[in-house]
């Protein structure tokens, strides 16, 4: 017997209902509002879990490309939080329950994740096992859904669909560059606990039938996560608490040319993956602030990530190997380990203030300009860019916790002064013999590109010493 769709004909052969389905795809039901809002709930869950087990491990994962990978899987996954509470929100759901906990199966399993003790570990608990059933769960509820009546939640959904593959091919990858010696340990973990998990939780989309409770044994989630705030560095930055070069001296000296000013830029750029180590530490160690905040503060410790990545970049185009300079990090690790959440963000706001006039960002820019190379002009101006946003971040977020703007600089900028008043004791203690390293790395750049050093350049050799003076009196104003 014909069915009423068998003689219907989209006139003019035109693509009928915008392009999302065919009529026949769109007259049969799909999932209620309520069961799509159970579903969507949990991936607002998932990715929100993600986010905060990425960011949190940035500080302490000693490898530097585990550090930007995660600070910026990290960023994606909130900006997916943040687009499904909005779609949430349109779907007849007062109040939303966003904050709640879907099954204590689902929550164990991703504090499995967190607590895993070793980088391969995290890596495959996290992009294989959650990301890769966090897609699976996705795909059903593509197909699950109408695709006419939420076509919203299926737009939505195949954006997170698309880098959450981008993002599991690279768990995929980094796990596989890191050896397969765990592999048989990781498997038992993930066997005998990660995956009965989610079987109770009803799979991680909840589809299917869940148990009332969860019955599986912890077993890296026994003991609670503890956040690590000291950083970590892996065996290409052999010298960490160098301060033998002052960059900005020669940045802002007359002296010297616009080309080195440039070399010097991109080690200031690569030395910015601080920022990420220390940002990660007041996002972790902030509690309760509204979603917008964690949104908007990611999207910081992101762009600080790619601003390192930048300078690497920078490096590696003017044949220079950028583990001769000395990337630093006494700035995340004097913050991470002697200032409260708090002061570390006045910190950051007041830096970045400084970055503003005519002598900070732009100057950076026109520098880049006058190098006559391209890629640093191209840097600095998108770095200039970010700045700009991150100064309103600060003004949304840090600011209105003061009775006013000048209210919030003086914090930040007692904050600052109490680890710039006992900076010296990096050298007091021995922890390096603050060796000038821009002679070498200078003459390597000079080298790529056939050029003869300049000698005046060459000679330069403001060191650690040079500045002290200059940070005592900073931090006695």
């Amino acid at each position: 017997m014909p069915t009423p769709l068998a003689g219907y004909t989209p006139y003019k052969n035109l693509p009928p209902l915008a392009g999302l389905c065919t009529v026949e795809e769109a007259a049969r039901p799909g999932l209620s509002v309520e069961e799509c809002v159970r579903r969507l709930k949990r991936f607002h869950y998932c990715f929100k879990r993600l986010h905060q087990i990425l960011t949190a491990r940035i500080t302490a994962e000693p490898i530097y490309e585990l550090k930007t990978g995660f600070a910026h899987h990290a960023y994606l996954c909130a900006e997916h939080v943040t687009a499904l509470r909005t779609r949430i929100g349109e779907m007849r759901e007062p109040p939303l329950g966003l904050e709640d906990v879907p099954h204590p199966a689902l929550e164990a399993f991703f504090d499995e994740i967190q607590c895993a003790p070793t980088t391969e570990e995290l890596l495959c608990g996290a992009y294989l096992d959650a990301i890769g059933s966090l897609m699976i769960g996705i795909e059903k509820y593509m197909t699950d859904t109408h695709p006419l009546t939420d076509a919203p939640s299926r737009r939505l959904l195949r954006f997170a669909l698309i880098e959450l593959d981008e993002m599991n091919r690279y768990g995929s990858a980094a796990g596989a560059s890191l050896g397969t010696a765990w592999l048989p340990h990781y498997r038992v973990w993930s066997e005998t606990i990660l995956h009965p998990m989610l079987d109770e939780a009803g799979c991680l989309d909840g589809h299917a039938q869940a148990s009332e409770r969860l019955t599986i044994p912890r077993r890296y989630s026994v003991t609670p996560y503890q956040y690590d705030p000291v950083p970590k560095r892996d065996e290409r930055f052999t010298d960490p608490w160098n301060q033998g070069v002052n960059a900005e001296a020669f940045l802002y000296s007359e002296t010297y040319p616009a080309r080195a000013k440039a070399l010097m830029m991109l080690y200031k750029r690569l030395r910015e993956i601080d920022v990420p180590e220390m940002m990660a530490s007041i996002i972790a160690q902030t509690p309760g602030k509204p979603w917008g905040y964690y949104r908007d503060m990611s999207r910081q410790l992101w762009d600080e990530a790619r601003h390192a990545m930048m300078g690497e970049v920078g490096f590696v185009a003017l044949g220079v190997d950028w583990t001769k300079a000395k990337i630093t990090f006494n700035w995340s690790h004097r913050l991470n380990t002697e200032c409260t959440p708090m002061e570390r963000h006045g910190v950051l706001y007041f830096i970045e203030q400084g970055l503003m006039p005519r002598t900070g960002k732009r100057y950076e820019f026109e520098v880049g300009q006058a190098s006559g190379l391209p890629l640093i002009a191209t840097i600095q101006d998108f770095d200039w860019a970010d700045e700009v946003l991150h100064s309103q971040i600060g003004r949304s977020w840090y600011v209105p916790q003061f009775g006013s703007l000048r209210e919030a600089l003086d914090y930040g900028d007692a904050a600052w002064s109490k680890v710039l008043s006992n900076w010296a004791t990096v050298k007091e203690q021995g922890l390096t013999q603050h060796e000038n390293w821009w002679p070498a790395v200078y003459q390597m750049a000079c080298a790529a590109d056939g050029t003869e050093p300049d000698p005046q350049v060459l000679a330069f050799a403001e060191t650690y010493e040079a500045k002290r003076a200059d940070l005592q009196r900073i931090a006695a104003e």
